[in-house]
């Protein structure tokens, strides 16, 4: 049984979380040009809308109207189809508290059952389908994570330990500067030698013929090549946690699909069955717009900045 003194400062906290959280999310509308919306728990299977994630998650699924549907693993689709039905202006955006339910996530001090984030999206130019345009949002998205920690340490006095400017590195020279090392570890690395990273180009094949991280090939652009020809034009936002001295990966994101590369990606996986979709067809036939989009973990966020060092400190459980 809990004493009245834990019980009063879990209360506490439960107060500075949502402040956290509220001044991250004010943060982040104002820098990307953001709109609050409401979003849907499950979709129709058959939709397309549905994250696959790495492809071999299970989604919890139900019947309504003879038909099955899913809880979302996240809405990374769902959000680009409802920027077309909205008719969203050119870099002017959505967002929206998303909850999922991934039934086959391992859980760690960083992983639950529940999934809470910020989804957002926006509607770009395809000429803006760039690295440059997919670093200039990370670093938005990185300076909204800092000001909310600088925000908390101002006023309840604990340490702001994010570094002034973000790393950016890609996956390959990621893999060059630490060969011996496996992906997990050459983020816990690199993360710790610069305190915050935007780590690109995850989901394509490396030099040494394997990928840093699976990415399904229906949302994210991870063949395009830059300039250097290293292929990506997506990334994840690594920060070094100082309370479990490990790499925390606050948000993933990135330059979405366009019809090529939508159809090269879904070849590469072996999975052209995909492109019969509404969703798909929807991309082909030019009736979504190109857009640029993440997620962004709220717990994720609440237990780094309220330096907290387990996922269940800031997040509803079940208790046993």
């Amino acid at each position: 049984m809990k004493t009245l003194i834990e019980t009063e400062t879990k209360f506490k906290l439960v107060g500075k979380i949502e402040e956290v959280k509220d001044f991250f999310e004010k943060e982040l509308k104002t820098r990307l040009l953001l709109t609050k919306i409401a979003s849907p728990l499950f979709v129709s299977k058959k939709s397309g809308f549905n994250d696959d994630l790495n492809g071999v998650e299970k989604a919890v699924s139900f019947q309504l109207d003879n038909e099955e549907h899913q809880v979302v693993h996240s809405l990374a689709k769902w959000k680009r189809w409802y920027l077309g039905e909205i008719k969203a202006p050119i870099g002017e955006g959505i967002v929206t508290d998303m909850r999922a339910i991934r039934a086959n996530e391992v859980l760690s001090p960083i992983h639950s059952h529940l999934v809470d984030q910020w989804d957002w999206e926006k509607p770009i130019l395809k000429d803006e389908r760039t690295l440059e345009h997919l670093i200039e949002h990370g670093i938005s998205v990185f300076q909204s994570l800092r000001a909310a920690e600088q925000f908390y340490s101002n006023k309840y006095g604990s340490s702001a330990t994010l570094p002034v400017q973000l790393k950016i590195i890609h996956t390959e020279d990621l893999l060059q500067k630490f060969p011996e090392l496996t992906p997990k570890e050459r983020e816990h690395a690199i993360a710790k030698e610069f305190g915050a990273v935007l780590l690109i180009g995850v989901g394509g094949k490396l030099s040494n013929g394997e990928r840093h991280d699976l990415r399904a090939p229906d949302y994210d652009d991870w063949t395009t090549k830059d300039e250097s020809g290293r292929p990506g034009l997506n990334a994840d936002i690594l920060v070094w946690d100082t309370v479990r001295e490990l790499s925390l990966e606050i948000s993933s994101m990135g330059v979405r699909v366009c019809e090529e590369v939508l159809v090269k990606q879904l070849k590469e996986q072996g999975e052209e069955d995909r492109l019969s979709l509404p969703f798909h067809k929807d991309i082909l036939e030019g009736r979504l717009p190109y857009s640029i989009g993440g997620g962004i973990g709220q717990s994720r966020v609440a237990m780094f900045v309220t330096k907290q060092k387990d996922i269940k400190e800031v997040q509803a459980n079940i208790s046993v």
